[in-house]
């Protein structure tokens, strides 16, 4: 992976939900964006190595839409993914369970159009959003 941006939460609930909660599509609809004005109306995916995945992001006042789209490359259950976004970067998902609940760390391939400061800020966001989705649903 070159020059990964690397982000981090730990979420108040077990690993299994916490597992449950990032990869189904009925709840990566409800924590996938990193602001209000944004949402996640649809989320696809086959959590099979080769398969895809396919969250659809979209602007809550209709302006913008694009579709987030990636490969499973590798999976262990509970501890890790790796994928390969539509446009060729590399990401992956450690989760790893602690004494209060669960770590979940990323680290991703920065793109080219935005500055690593702004992606950071923007995915962090987003496992915020996570975070609060899981620890409130539960």
């Amino acid at each position: 992976m070159n020059n990964p941006i690397e982000i981090s939460t730990e979420v108040l609930a077990p690993l299994s939900t916490v597992w449950e909660y990032w990869c189904n599509p009925k709840h990566v609809m409800g924590w996938n964006f990193a602001a209000d004005t944004w949402h996640c109306p649809r989320a696809e995916n086959e959590l099979i190595e080769g398969k895809q995945f396919n969250y659809e992001m979209a602007a809550r006042d209709g302006s913008m839409t694009f579709d987030f789209i990636g490969t499973f490359d590798r999976i262990i259950p509970e501890e890790l993914l790796q994928i390969t976004l539509g446009d060729g970067r590399k990401m992956e998902v450690h989760f790893e369970a602690t004494e209060q609940g669960c770590k979940v760390l990323e680290r991703f391939e920065p793109e080219s159009e935005n500055s690593r400061e702004m992606q950071e800020m923007g995915w962090q966001a987003i496992l915020n959003n996570f975070k609060s989705y899981t620890e409130r649903s539960i």
